[in-house]
């Protein structure tokens, strides 16, 4: 029997982790190296050699490689992504004011045509003229286009009309929402079909990284990313649905939990450099979300597991609100560079700007705060309009402090906007720099995280005072901050289990009383019927705390730091499709989906056929994605009430999964 070894590998907001796994060994090494945004492959290749190193195991011996991100997740939560060209075909304005879709759209721009289908798959004829006149100029300024058309998951035809219209016309990637979703609720697939994409350049070029390490290193293995549900697809079928990769992360995480710590039932919140994510295990399964997705406010039609994601990690912006008596200090949502990792990355510079500003004899409403490109593509800068044109400019591939680089007051806003097309990164202070200040992380430069602070607390609150006396004082607020954020993230996350979707934890009194232990005549106390399971290479410094305020066992496994990238290597191919039969009228049954509609007259034989149809779709499906020996299950749905004494067939929905072991390479 050959003995393979299995690679995974994590790409986070700030480090990208690497394990070698054995199924027979387990962990065999371990290692980490910053993400390199402006180029993933950079990252990539530091963490696959340290731990291809450490192992001293031979590439050839390699037979599988699997890859878990946090990218599109945080891409989504923190408002980041290419420009997209939204062409929605039979659909009007008004429709854009459902499931959020004009909010998630923004500026992006849409094109409406006439078109679309019926529920049975009956069309009304498609008029391409408007993307005609429109498309020239509008290829030059999106740099991806996403379609969705009325009723498109009963009849493709417009959707794949209009995508080859485009393709005729320009080379950007496209997006069918019938090749997402096979759920009705058009706004709401229009969403998902537009978040993906913007994701997919993105995505691309993580795969993109992975591919031409593996290339260059001899590695001849099938390279496997981890779906928002846990499942492992392949990375052709990744770059054309990035948006599932949403909550990959998270659900390799809870994979990983449950193999680190043979828990079958715990609460699982995993910190990373951008987001907290919490969820929920059951039975040694994570628990799905039925509904969709939800990320960045955003509901989706990604089937994932029920993940409630934050902004809130250690590189979490610290905001200082002064006007309070005593200056009240909130995280997030937005991800910074931690002044600490800024110094690391560029070296003097950053320090000599900090010190300048800490020379100053007053204080400045930018200091601590500076600026530098992420080193995106230059095409992504696509469609920056003169004010963000002109600023972008003055920014380059070295930081620069925000008292030197605005010259108005309106130019923030301009920043803001560069930073949410993922062009610019800002600089500051951040929980990271507060802990490397307090001795609890010392990977990057203490230095720098302790001027940043010195700048800090030279605010004043509102009556006057200095914010805090010294920077280990302000440091620990930053880090006490954060515990009980923390804790009102997890809260957020399991009181609807409880059946309390009306609580606010950071607004209720009574937890507020319970959280900090408040003496009184009457006491109030809260816990978990479950163990927490902290994961994350922050976790050690953090949860501890975390779970005494939440008066809970909390268990921080050994490999928690790399829980993620051990998730991604122990996971299985699965596969599901949905196919449906319709009666339009007496005698007469329309089968959709996975296909080309067809047309029955005898229900029992419709209902054959869309079996026969999900179940080979499914086993295809999952075995384009790599698996092996899959294993097929269907579930039929059928929606058919008594109406005046006779039957009447609304909709009948046949359900397949195949899943299966991932192939691996030179045999099994």
């Amino acid at each position: 029997m050959t003995l393979h070894y299995l690679l995974g590998i994590d790409t986070g907001g700030t480090y990208t982790d690497a394990v070698l796994y054995s199924e027979t060994q387990g962990i065999l090494a371990k290692a980490k190296a910053l993400t390199t945004r402006h180029d993933l492959a950079i990252g990539i290749a530091e963490a696959l050699e340290k731990v291809i190193q450490a192992s001293g195991v031979s590439v050839e011996a390699i037979g599988l490689v699997s890859l878990s991100t946090t990218l599109a997740t945080n891409a989504l939560v923190e408002g980041q992504g290419g420009r997209a060209g939204l062409i929605m075909i039979g659909f009007g304005p008004e429709d854009l004011k459902r499931d959020g879709l004009a909010d998630a759209l923004g500026s992006d721009p849409v094109i409406y045509l006439a078109g679309g289908h019926d529920v049975h798959g009956t069309e009304t004829p498609l008029d391409l003229s408007p993307l005609e006149q429109a498309l020239p100029e509008l290829s030059r300024a999106v740099s991806s286009f996403a379609i969705a058309g009325y009723f498109a998951v009963r009849n493709p035809s417009h959707e794949n009309r209009v995508r080859e219209l485009i393709r005729a016309h320009c080379p950007l990637p496209v997006t069918c929402s019938h090749e997402l979703s096979s759920k009705l609720g058009g706004p709401r697939r229009a969403l998902t079909t537009l978040l993906n994409a913007r994701l997919v350049s993105m995505i691309d070029r993580l795969v993109g990284a992975c591919e031409n390490f593996l290339t260059r290193r001899g590695i001849d293995a099938p390279l496997m990313v981890v779906r928002g549900d846990g499942a492992l697809i392949s990375a052709a079928e990744a770059r054309l649905r990035p948006i599932e990769t949403i909550l990959s992360g998270p659900a390799a995480s809870l994979v990983g939990a449950r193999h680190l710590t043979g828990l079958a039932d715990a609460v699982v919140s995993d910190i990373g450099g951008t987001t907290t994510d919490v969820a929920i295990l059951e039975g040694g399964r994570p628990r799905l979300d039925a509904d969709g997705a939800v990320v960045g406010g955003y509901r989706t039609m990604v089937e994932a597991v029920a993940m409630r994601t934050y902004g809130l990690g250690g590189d979490s912006e610290v905001r200082i609100d002064d006007r309070s008596m005593n200056a009240r200090i909130d995280l997030g949502p937005r991800r910074l560079v931690p002044l600490s990792l800024a110094a690391t990355l560029h070296g003097q510079p950053v320090i000599d700007i900090l010190e300048r500003q800490l020379r100053a004899a007053h204080m400045g409403r930018h200091d601590g705060r500076l600026a530098v490109r992420t080193g995106v593509p230059e095409h992504l800068a696509a469609g920056l309009a003169a004010q963000e044109a002109a600023l972008f400019a003055r920014i380059g591939s070295q930081p620069v402090a925000l008292d030197q680089l605005m010259t108005a007051t309106s130019q923030l806003a301009t920043l803001d906007r560069l930073v949410a097309r993922g062009l610019v990164h800002i600089c500051g202070i951040t929980p990271s720099d507060a802990m490397h200040v307090l001795g609890g992380q010392g990977q990057w430069n203490a230095e720098a995280a302790e001027l940043g602070l010195r700048l800090a607390m030279r605010r004043k609150n509102g009556a006057g005072q200095p914010i805090a006396a010294a920077p280990q004082e302000l440091a620990r607020r930053i880090v006490d901050r954060l515990t009980r954020q923390s804790a009102e993230v997890i809260l957020s996350a399991v009181l609807p289990e409880a059946g309390l979707t009306d609580v606010n934890p950071a607004r209720s009194l009574l937890i507020d009383h319970a959280l900090r232990r408040e003496a009184g005549i009457v006491r109030f106390a809260l816990s978990l019927d479950r163990p927490l399971v902290g994961l994350g290479a922050s976790a050690p410094v953090y949860y501890p705390a975390i779970g005494d305020m939440l008066s809970v066992a909390c268990e921080v496994p050994a490999d928690a730091d790399v829980a993620n990238a051990v998730g991604a290597v122990v996971g299985r191919v699965r596969a599901t499709v949905a196919v449906f039969v319709t009666a339009p009228e007496d005698g007469i049954f329309m089968l959709s989906g996975a296909g080309d509609g067809r047309r029955f007259t005898d229900e029992e034989k419709a209902f054959e056929a869309a079996r026969d149809r999900a179940g080979e779709a499914a086993l295809e499906h999952a075995r384009q994605n790599g698996a092996v020996d899959a294993v097929l299950a269907l579930v039929e749905e059928i929606d058919a009430p008594e109406i005046d004494g006779s039957r009447k067939l609304i909709e009948a929905r046949f359900i397949a999964t195949a899943s299966g072991r991932p192939r691996l390479a030179h045999g099994e």
